[in-house]
């Protein structure tokens, strides 16, 4: 696996929360068009902060049941702790090197958001989702295109965020424009009748517009770590962005979103 750019922890799973309220609507649209219903047994894979797992748990329901892996320990403990709050009994949290991970026919659905585009080998991965679904059972991911990230009108803070995002994903091996690629790569991993979808939600106010500033704060130590950017070069984008992002009257997006699904006969 790539190193993870992203910051994570405590600070990274508070920028994957916001994340998560932004990009619900489209996800939950994408798993209802899928298919998810009532009594399933399903996998969140890379799941994070566990955010899309309990709304997973409350979609199935008590009669269905949902595990969440991730690398991220802390992240976990803060998804259990969540998960216990809301009363979700249909839940659990494990640690998991999805580059490691082996299952067969043990899920009815497996979804996974922005993890593909942080991996050495992704197709492996969508082979293994393959495998482990069950018959009839479905397999959902999405993923970025950061090539469609815009924001208008031009910011050189923005601009700035977007080249360094890029350069430390190339440093460390991740492949920040997957998205276009993804409805090959799922055909090659043997996957069948396979929907593809593209959605880029765009902000001029809400915590949806903190996106990309919150991105840039939370890849600072990577950016730092391998001499992309000095302390002052990476302050000067921090702070034009959120001048950027405070103005009422600016635009700013997510990067486009490709969601594709599939069903095993």
């Amino acid at each position: 696996m790539a190193r993870y750019i992203i910051r994570g922890g405590v600070e990274g799973k508070r920028r994957l929360e916001v994340l998560a309220r932004v990009m619900w609507p489209t996800t939950a649209r994408a798993l209802q068009e899928a298919g998810l219903s009532p009594g399933m047994t399903c996998l969140d894979l890379g799941c994070g902060g566990g955010d899309v797992t309990l709304q997973l748990a409350t979609s199935v329901g008590s009669q269905g049941q949902v595990i969440g892996v991730d690398m991220d320990e802390i992240k976990l403990d803060l998804a259990r702790q969540l998960a216990s709050q809301a009363g979700l009994g249909n839940v659990r949290f494990h640690r998991l090197n999805v580059q490691d991970w082996v299952e067969e026919s043990q899920y009815d659905c497996i979804y996974s958001r922005f993890l593909l585009t942080h991996l050495a080998d992704p197709l492996r991965v969508l082979r293994q989702m393959w495998r482990a679904i069950r018959p009839g059972g479905l397999a959902v991911v999405e993923d970025i295109d950061f090539g469609g990230y815009f924001c208008h009108p031009q910011c050189t803070g923005f601009d700035a965020y977007v080249r360094l995002y890029r350069a430390a994903a190339r440093r460390q091996g991740a492949d920040e424009d997957i998205g276009p690629k993804l409805y090959g790569m799922p055909l090659d991993a043997g996957w069948r009748d396979v929907k593809v979808n593209v959605v880029q939600p765009t902000f001029a106010s809400g915590e949806g517009k903190q996106i990309a500033l919150l991105t840039l704060l939370n890849i600072a130590d990577s950016l730092l770590e391998e001499k992309l950017a000095t302390e002052p070069e990476l302050q000067s984008a921090i702070d034009d962005l959120t001048r950027f992002t405070d103005d009422p009257r600016t635009l700013v997006s997510l990067p486009r979103v490709f969601q594709l699904w599939g069903r095993r006969e």
